[in-house]
């Protein structure tokens, strides 16, 4: 079976049920909702790009599929990942996309296409969601389709980082040192431990249990700092009801590399290893991957170990569906198997397609690959039928070739202005951002293109306007 089998018989029970695909990326931000922690920050234009990676969907789902969008995806890039052999699912686009809103927000709101997700629920098609809160819920419940997927609230409990790192204590899993505060107690007993960390001259970092890419995380490296978190957050917990909170402190520990790595949990309670990957961060925040992951068979063999113990956990606390787990590699070669928990789809869940098609066999041979975002600036709208002109010879376009295969196009446009047409320039740049995987023979090939295209894209602000950078 492929993954997209192997993914509906865990959520089903049965490798043909037709699933409805939702890409509500961001899914922390629901169920954070209630949660004292840090505060939060409005991002602009950085959230409307983030809703469109709804478009990563495509590549999850299967010919038998049904994928709901924010808006019809470009036909050229329809059309380019055609070429590349991918069955691609029914496509069901909103009547009116909100920029700031959810694909599931949208579609509660669309009558026509609720009532077409209910004829699909009619004939055994079942709703899978990137994440499940209350909002799925209710779009399964309004359309009258079933959810491939445990309650809202198992969701949201089994994704706390605080039952993450309740989890990897019970279990006698190594982490870095920290506590869990989910009162006010709770917080002035880790913060003075803190402090003794601090003294020692080592930083912590203050976590909300929800927090996402970036969002919801504190490095802290001085006592006044902390200090004045601390009045911070027992002011807002004060004005919460039942003063609870929602908030991890650890110890920053040294790594040498981050790690993701992915099993699935089937209903019956089977767990099984997908596969781990090396991940790039930047304060936090994600940005790729490395594929293989560089670890030796002693360090895969306990990732997979660990896997079955935590699987093994969340299916006896009602969890089932794909689970990512973030990991570290210590300078010594050690492993902390259990960063946090993220009983969801994960970024590297939407590559599996291109994994099983593209690398498989050709990874013994030392084929090599690097999942990449690549930031935009704009002055009008880049068709991908533009973008492919861009990239030339630099775009994976067959089977056994090497370049950057495009797996999310609709992140490229997201924020431009609304009256901007492609043929139109504007006088107002936007970001955007190119999602896609980099496939070469070799390490050393692998980050040439990554450079070149890196700089092929840049070269797009320029030309478009020599006042953006």
């Amino acid at each position: 079976m492929d993954f997209n089998e192997r993914l509906k018989s865990a959520l089903t029970g049965a490798p043909d049920t037709s699933l409805v695909l939702l890409g509500n990326f961001e899914v922390e931000d629901q169920w954070a909702r209630g949660e004292t922690g840090l505060p939060r920050l409005a991002f602009g234009s950085d959230s409307v790009i983030v809703n469109r990676m709804d478009e990563f969907a495509l590549l999850l789902a299967g010919k038998s599929d049904h994928v709901v969008l924010k808006t019809a995806p470009d036909s050229d890039f329809l059309a380019y990942l055609e070429d590349l052999g991918f069955d691609l699912p029914g496509i069901l686009p909103v009547a009116r996309n909100d920029p700031r809103n959810l694909v599931t927000e949208d579609a509660l709101a669309d009558p026509a296409l609720l009532t077409e997700l209910g004829v699909l629920g009619a004939e055994g098609a079942a709703l899978s969601a990137h994440g499940v809160s209350e909002l799925e819920e209710r779009l399964a419940a309004t359309a009258g389709i079933a959810l491939a997927a445990p309650s809202a609230a198992t969701c949201k409990a089994v994704n706390s980082k605080i039952y993450s790192r309740r989890l990897a204590d019970a279990l006698g899993i190594r982490q870095a040192r920290g506590w869990t505060c989910d009162d006010v107690a709770g917080l002035e007993e880790a913060f003075t431990a803190a402090r003794a960390v601090l003294a020692a001259g080592r930083p912590v970092v203050v976590k909300d249990a929800y927090g996402v890419s970036g969002k919801g995380i504190e490095l802290v490296e001085g006592e006044r700092r902390l200090d004045r978190l601390l009045r911070m957050i027992t002011k807002r917990a004060g004005q919460a009801a039942g003063g609870r909170l929602g908030l991890v402190v650890e110890e920053w520990v040294g790594k040498r590399a981050d790690l993701n790595y992915q099993f699935t949990v089937g209903r019956d309670g089977g767990v099984r290893f997908d596969f781990v990957k090396e991940a790039l961060t930047e304060r936090g925040v994600h940005k790729g991957h490395r594929i293989p992951a560089r670890l030796t068979e002693r360090q895969v063999s306990e990732l997979k170990d660990v896997s079955g113990r935590l699987g093994e956990s969340l299916a006896a606390d009602g969890y089932y569906g794909v689970v990512g787990v973030d990991a570290m590699v210590d300078p010594d070669g050690g492993l902390y198997p259990v960063v946090e928990i993220n009983a969801r789809n994960n970024m590297s869940t939407y590559q599996a397609a291109i994994q099983e098609a593209f690398l498989g066999e050709r990874a013994a041979a030392g084929t090599t690959a690097l999942v990449r975002q690549y930031p935009l600036r704009l002055t009008r709208p880049l068709p991908f039928g533009s973008l492919r002109d861009v990239l030339g010879d630099l775009l994976f376009d067959a089977p056994g070739g090497t370049g950057l295969l495009v797996n999310n196009h609709a992140t490229v446009n997201a924020a431009a202005p609304a009256s901007a047409e492609p043929a139109d320039a504007t006088d107002r740049p936007f970001a955007g951002r190119l999602y896609g995987v980099v496939i070469a023979p070799s390490a050393e090939r692998m980050t040439a293109l990554d450079g070149e295209i890196g700089r092929r894209l840049a070269a797009l602000g320029e030309r478009s306007s020599p006042d953006v950078a």
